[in-house]
Parts: structure tokens; sequence; C-alpha cells
């Protein structure tokens, strides 16, 4: 979202009295007033263009038209910090929803200004600045540049010390300390979701996902995490786990891809003295999820975000977070993007989830929610689980009725939506392949009439087709067990006719 300045600050007495100046004043004054000399004159016509630009776009188009934008960006670096104040709080309101305004000011060497300024300890600039970039950040077509041009300025001198984790290991934020920090975390929340590039030069950049970790796990001690700053901070670190299998270095991945004592014991390999059937052997087995050869005791920056411990966090947070469902969410999507996939660390992640952090009952409780975005994310998390379970008949025995519970009656329903079925459909698609178990569960909880009214009743919208062929898929392979037709009983029937149309959808 974009903000704007609603403060007019007057702290200069040779400004009384402002309303009366201001009144006296026209654009073409205040925007000659910016290339005076006089200090005074410069906060003056800076104070009516933040003025006339609150809620004015025609003001906002005719301080463009008159080569405004260029005059008041040499004035961010100004001497005097009450004319950085006044010109930064003008272009605030300047380039507020006005996207010619926002190029005009990154075209005159704005970024660079705003990023000098930050070196002022004065609370209200740096509420400004940071409110400018939030708002440069909301297009996509200026998040690369703006990303380049300042993450590493907004990590060493905003993230770092406000987050707790530099010199100072508390935080103790003031009300504009942490307007300082959300609009700095809306920015880089913003920057992460705009491509490959960007993301990767964000998870390269020293000392940020450590800042955001940081915060948040100490968020987490003081019983804040229902704050803006949280919601922002997990939902970066979302969007940085968003295909890192395919985006993180190839030797990180390789290291993550090598052989485990796992794998080799699997292929027949002695562990040390021991064979491959021996209890010492088995034992160092079941160890594979408390000794990580592959990843540091202690991570650092990228390695946060596969690193086993960010799943406890993101656990922590799926638990404490009661009322903000954003934040929840984006929790639930970040386990979603790092349990995803084919790859070996994907399941490593999934069963420190399973089977370190107990996560099953916590996600099965929030599966309780009528909030669909934040059901897409959980049904999605959960469908990894059931993919990289171990025992897929203890899974069913958990998780198939509370899934059938959300599953509308039919295809024409509109909620849950489509993303949500398909992803309920996947989970127990990957059960009933393995486990014969699941088939007789999702028959017993009527789960066949659901399935069959979802592939058989809908219209011909993209999303729904989708979610019919999910539905058909999960019946299909549910005919394999013959012992089960019998319980199948009128389901049956129609399970066969699904059969015999091969699957059209």
């Amino acid at each position: 979202p974009e903000t704007r300045n609603r403060n007019l600050r007057v702290t200069s007495p040779t400004l009384y009295p402002l309303g009366h100046e201001l009144n006296s004043l026209d654009m073409p004054t205040a925007i000659n007033y910016l290339d005076e000399s006089d200090q005074n004159l410069q906060m003056l016509g800076a104070a009516y263009i933040q003025h006339e630009c609150y809620h004015n776009n025609d003001a906002k188009k005719q301080v463009n038209q008159l080569k405004g934008i260029p005059l008041l960006v040499q004035l961010f670096t100004s001497e005097n910090q009450e004319v950085q104040r006044y010109a930064t709080g003008a272009a605030r309101n300047l380039i507020y929803e006005n996207m010619e305004n926002k190029v005009a000011l990154i075209e005159s060497g704005g970024i660079p200004k705003l990023i000098a300024a930050l070196k002022e300890q004065d609370d209200e600039l740096r509420k400004n600045i940071t409110g400018i970039l939030w708002n440069l950040s909301s297009k996509d077509n200026l998040k690369q540049r703006l990303a380049q041009e300042s993450l590493a300025e907004l990590t060493e001198k905003i993230l770092i010390p406000l987050s707790g984790t530099g010199d100072q290991d508390i935080i103790e934020l003031n009300p504009s300390e942490s307007d300082i920090f959300f609009n700095t975390t809306g920015c880089l929340r913003n920057l992460s979701s705009v491509n490959e590039k960007t993301r990767e030069k964000m998870r390269g950049t020293r000392g940020l996902i450590d800042a955001l970790v940081g915060y948040i796990q100490k968020s987490l001690q003081d019983s804040k995490v229902e704050e803006k700053g949280v919601e922002n901070a997990v939902c970066v670190l979302r969007n940085l786990s968003f295909q890192l299998y395919s985006e993180i270095p190839q030797s990180a991945l390789l290291r993550l891809e090598g052989p485990s004592r796992a794998q080799s014991s699997s292929k027949g390999e002695a562990i040390g003295c021991f064979t491959p059937n021996s209890k010492k052997a088995k034992d160092r087995q079941n160890q594979d999820l408390t000794t990580f050869t592959e990843v540091s005791r202690q991570p650092t920056d990228i390695e946060w975000l596969w690193h086993p411990k960010i799943v406890d966090l993101y656990n922590q947070v799926l638990q404490r977070c009661e009322i903000n469902s954003t934040t929840r969410e984006a929790a639930a999507g970040a386990l979603q993007n790092i349990t995803a996939g084919d790859k070996r660390w994907a399941s490593i992640l999934s069963r420190v989830a399973l089977e370190q952090n107990r996560m099953l009952p916590v996600v099965l409780d929030l599966l309780r929610t009528n909030n669909d975005i934040e059901l897409r994310s959980l049904t999605g998390f959960l469908r990894n689980l059931t993919r990289h379970a171990k025992d897929k008949n203890d899974m069913a025995t958990k998780v198939v009725n509370p899934l059938l519970a959300k599953l509308p009656a039919d295809g024409r329903q509109k909620e849950p939506s489509s993303d949500v079925v398909v992803n309920i459909c996947g989970a127990l698609n990957n059960l009933v392949t393995s486990s014969m178990l699941a088939a007789r569960d999702i028959s017993f909880f009527d789960g066949l009439t659901k399935l069959v009214g979802i592939k058989t009743s809908h219209d011909n919208s993209p999303a729904k087709l989708k979610a019919a062929k999910a539905a058909a898929t999960v019946l299909s392979n549910m005919f394999q067990y013959k012992k089960l037709h019998k319980d199948y009983r009128s389901g049956f029937i129609l399970i066969c006719c699904i059969i015999k149309q091969n699957m059209k959808y």
C-alpha cells in the first residue's frame, strides 16, 4: 500500500504565521522558492507543495510540469534538516498514486539522494524517506532499480539497528521508529515479490535475512507477534523462499542434495563397522533429523531460508499469532515453499515439521478457518507433508476426515476456492496411492459423494476443470483397491463410470 504525509510540520519561527504565508503563494512561486539560496524560502516552497498535493491531483501534475521534482530532489540532502523534512514530505505526497511523478523522482536521481539522507539521525526525516521508498516499491517496473540502489543502505541503516540484531540487542522502538521499521519492511515486502533477480539480490544482501529472523524471534519472546512489522517480516521471508530450490546457488543446492547417512544406508552400505540391518545402523539412521551435516549449527543470512531452525520459527508464529491471519498465512506459505517439490531437502524439512516440531495438530487446528487465502497456504503445506510422510497409513488416520470436512459438496460452490480443492485432492491422492487405509477412510467419511460432485457438477472455467480433474484422479486411484469395492456401495458405480470415461478432464 502507498502512504502519504498528512502532517505539515511548523517548527521554524521565521515561518510564522505559516497559514498566511501559504495562502499568499501560488505553485509557480513555490517552485521558484525551491531554487532560492534562502533556506526559509526553500522551506516555505516545499511546505506549500506538501500542503497542496495532499488531496489535489491537479497540483501534483502542475509540480511535474513546472519541473519542481528535480528541485525538491536536490533539497533531500540540504544541510538544513528542516528543509530536508519539508522537501521529503512534499515528495511523499507528490508521488502518492501518481506514476508519472514516481518516474520523474527516480529519473531525477531521487533514490541515491534519499539513501544519502538516511545518514541523518532524525526520525521525522527517516519516516518520510522510508515512506517514499515504500510508495515507489508498489510499482513492479520500479522495483528492480529500487532494489539495486537501496537494499544495502536500508539494511545497514534501518533494518539491522531497529530489528535488535545490531549493537542494541533488544527491541525498544518509539512510535516513530516503529513507523520507520514498518515502512522499511513494507518496501522490502514489495521488492521481494517482483522477480527472481530481485529475490537473488535480497537473499545476498548481508544482514537482511538475519535482521528479519531476529526481529521475529524477539517479537515472539515479547508477545508482539501480532504487530504489522512482524507481518511484513514474515511476508518477506515467505517471498524469498519462493522457488527456493531452483533459485539458490548451485553450490548450496548440491550440498543439500548430497548423500546422507540415511541415503547411504538405504543402498545397503555399512555405517562404520555395523551392517545395514543392525540395531546400531538403524539408530544412526534415526539420527538423520537431529544431526545435519549439510547446514551449519547456527545459520546466517540466506541459510536461514532452508535451515531446520526456520521450521520451528514458523511453527511458533502459527501457534502464537491468533489475530493477524495475514501473518499466519505467510508463515504457512513459507512452509509450503520450503517443503515443495521432489528435492531431498524438501522431504527432510517435511519430516522436521512432522517429527521434530509435531506440526500436524497445529495445521489441522488452523484448518477450521474460513479465510480462503489462509486455507490455500495451509492445504498446500499439508499436501507437501502427505507427499513426504513416511507412514502414509498413520497420516491418513489423522488427516483424511479433516480434509474431507473442508471439501465442498460439488464443483458449483464458490467456497472454498478451486485452489484449495486442488490442494485437498492432491493431499488425499498422495495418501490413496500408497495407503488402502486412506481410501477406506474417504469412503467411510462420505468423501465419495463430495469427490463425485466436484468431478461431475461444475462450470467450464479453467479453475473448476482443474479441481474436477484432481477429484477424478483421487477416485481413479481409489478404484485400485478391489477389497474396498464393496465398501464404496453406490459410489462404486459412479467410480466405474469415471474410469470408463478414461478421465476426460
